[in-house]
């Protein structure tokens, strides 16, 4: 059992973190530009509001109501008939995996922060030269911010619930929304601002199609941080008493306003500089640098400021990923929390390095297998296998193997008999259908 528990704020603030990171900042707004704006946000609105709430307020339940890592939780809340469920807690070795490719952005992220502060690229040219030598060639830069990256995140992990993890939330993300928020009045300003909230929420229907559904359902799954226990995990340490439901809402309203803030940002600086929002993934690496570098020194203190917002999502997000395993050790090894973390960390960090030298010019050759990379294989392998196997294996068990009283007893106080029985329903049907189609998808199964 816990003695070293989250306050009702500091398990917000921390599962917020956790559930605001890349995905909000970079990757949200990169695929909304993709996906023709405001159809794609009104169809990510919907899942996140009927698939994803669902799914995260079931990952509290589970924690919530065991106060155990993940395998334990699974264990004790699985009747006798189904003792091998108890292996679902395992899925927080995603986690380790996705740490292994995430911390070497991290650290890519870590060196923009210096860049925005010295010397921005003055041209779209100039940022891709910059961001393609470091990804290919500057292995020791690389190396130096992805080690710094590491010991930020092991060193938190390692001084425990309370004192590391939500003491590092609690500075980070009000932080991050503070930097958010200017950055946002700022964007008011700017002659592109109505033009971003135009194209963010007036949907255009001729550009939706299948593909964009099943982007958004995928993307709401991954930006909450669901399928592979890190919400689970959070809310074993969670005080007694506290309404799951009100705080599940709260998360997820952050976390969906933290990316709906972002895209605004972004949209807003592009449209003002007269470049178009459909820029991939390059967008934060190459094409906003070269826009902040053209505002003049204002530029810089908002490229500072955008890059240390990302940083804080990142670290806060990396935190969460690591914590489920270290737990499982603590509590089912007996592990010192230092001796536990390190370890893992370690390994992590190893593996992250092969992950690294696979994006390098001098070692792709060697790290490349089939069509993929180390690093895109492990993006590819957690995103599209391990994190959807996870949120499918969470809400069967909630929607069919744990006892109904354990969920009825702690949601129908809080959403009444026939909300309680519209969650069951998306956790028995809809959450895992729509889950399966998007690992079919990202698998390349079926094309949408």
């Amino acid at each position: 059992m816990h003695t070293n528990r989250f306050t009702r704020i500091g398990f917000i603030l921390a599962a917020a973190g956790s559930a605001v990171g890349l995905g909000n900042i970079w990757k949200f707004p990169y695929i909304t530009g993709e996906n023709g704006g405001g159809v794609f946000v009104l169809i990510y609105l919907a899942t996140v509001v009927f698939i994803g709430m669902s799914v995260f307020i079931g990952e509290v339940l589970l924690g919530s109501n065991a106060h155990k890592d993940a395998v334990s939780t699974f264990e004790t809340l699985s009747p006798k008939k189904y003792k091998y469920w108890k292996y679902s807690g395992f899925t927080f070795l995603t986690g380790v995996l996705i740490l292994s490719f995430y911390a070497v952005v991290v650290g890519w992220i870590f060196h923009y922060v210096v860049v925005a502060a010295t010397a921005l690229p003055s041209s779209v040219q100039e940022a891709e030269n910059h961001f393609m030598n470091l990804l290919q060639k500057d292995i020791g830069t690389q190396i130096f911010y992805y080690t710094l990256a590491f010991f930020v995140i092991a060193y938190t992990i390692s001084r425990g619930v309370k004192k590391g993890i939500e003491t590092l939330n609690n500075i980070l993300m009000p932080t991050l929304i503070v930097i958010l928020a200017i950055l946002l009045i700022y964007s008011v300003q700017l002659e592109g601002f109505s033009k971003a909230l135009s194209f963010m929420f007036s949907p255009d229907f001729d550009k939706f199609d299948s593909s964009s559904l099943i982007l958004a359902v995928g993307h709401a799954f991954f930006t909450l941080s669901l399928g592979m226990v890190t919400i689970v995990t959070y809310a074993a340490s969670l005080d007694k008493g506290v309404n799951i439901v009100k705080a599940s809402i709260t998360i997820v309203i952050m976390d969906t306003l933290i990316a709906i803030v972002s895209g605004l940002i972004i949209f807003s600086i592009l449209f003002s500089a007269g470049q178009e929002p459909g820029k991939g993934a390059g967008l934060v690496f190459i094409t906003l640098p070269a826009v902040f570098f053209e505002m003049g020194s204002m530029g810089i203190f908002l490229a500072v400021a955008f890059f240390t917002a990302l940083a804080f999502a990142a670290v806060t997000s990396a935190v969460s990923v690591l914590e489920p395993t270290v737990m499982y050790l603590v509590e089912r090894k007996k592990m010192k929390r230092k001796k536990a973390t390190y370890s893992v960390a370690l390994i992590f960090y190893v593996v992250g390095l092969f992950a690294l030298l696979s994006n390098t010019t001098e070692f792709s050759s060697f790290l490349t297998f089939g069509s993929k990379n180390v690093f895109d294989w492990f993006d590819f392998i957690s995103a599209a296998i391990l994190m959807p196997l996870g949120g499918i294996l969470v809400a069967i068990f909630v929607g069919y193997i744990m006892d109904k009283e354990v969920s009825r007893k702690a949601l129908v106080p809080h959403i009444g008999e026939n909300l309680y029985q519209v969650w069951l329903f998306i956790m028995r049907f809809v959450a895992p259908l729509a889950i399966f189609l998007v690992m079919l998808n990202e698998m390349g199964v079926i094309q949408f």
